[in-house]
């Protein structure tokens, strides 16, 4: 059972950043840039992408959230075992793992819903160059991007939080299987020391019946 929930765990979390992954064709445009290359065609590029996320399917969100409140459960879930690896690695997990859903809810989402959900597409096919980026678009442009970088780097010290528990629980399952054997090899030992002992008394044994005879 404890492999089938980190089983889920660790997809729903690859799931999520795969997601944030895809992000970065936009996101590559706008982060650690100096002002030279911050160009409007980069920053129309990157908010047009944004704004073409506003308007997808909304069962695409419904999905997203289900695989974000799978996953949350399935670490709340965990924690009930009690165990100190459950406390330690789970613990930190779901720390990180809500951390990530509460910057996207409290940040991206109002990002994208209050300055580009109906933002005005300027390409089109009759514009040789686009107009000028406005100013009250840069900020929230960087932000996103930024953002979405910082649920990256948390989702993956999920993975690494999970990836940690498994090695801990593989040692302790092989200290638990060297245990084992080390009984049945004393016992062994043992049993070949009788044996030996005894094959040293029945020389000795023989002597004694072999003076009674000839007394």
């Amino acid at each position: 059972m404890a492999g089938l929930r980190m089983s889920v765990v660790v997809s729903a979390t690859a799931f999520l950043l795969g997601l944030l992954f895809t992000h970065w064709i936009a996101d590559s445009l706008t982060l650690w840039k100096s002002p030279e290359r911050q160009t409007d065609a980069r920053l129309w590029t990157a908010a047009t992408y944004y704004a073409v996320l506003t308007h997808g399917p909304p069962q695409l969100a419904y999905i997203y959230g289900s695989v974000a409140l799978i996953g949350a459960t399935t670490i709340l879930w965990s924690l009930r075992d009690g165990r100190a690896g459950n406390l330690m690695f789970d613990g930190g997990s779901i720390f990180l793992y809500l951390t990530a859903l509460a910057m996207y809810f409290y940040s991206v989402l109002p990002n994208l819903s209050e300055n580009f959900a109906s933002l005005p597409l300027p390409f089109s096919s009759e514009m040789t160059s686009p107009p000028p980026f406005p100013l009250t678009l840069r900020t929230p442009t960087l932000e996103l991007a930024s953002s979405h970088l910082v649920c990256s780097v948390i989702l993956t010290g999920v993975l690494a939080l999970q990836a940690g528990r498994w090695w801990a629980e593989q040692a302790d399952v092989d200290e638990d299987d060297n245990e084992d054997e080390l009984p049945a090899g004393g016992q062994d030992g043992d049993e070949t020391g009788v044996e030996t002992d005894n094959a040293a008394e029945e020389p000795h044994g023989d002597l004694r019946r072999r003076e009674k005879a000839r007394a």
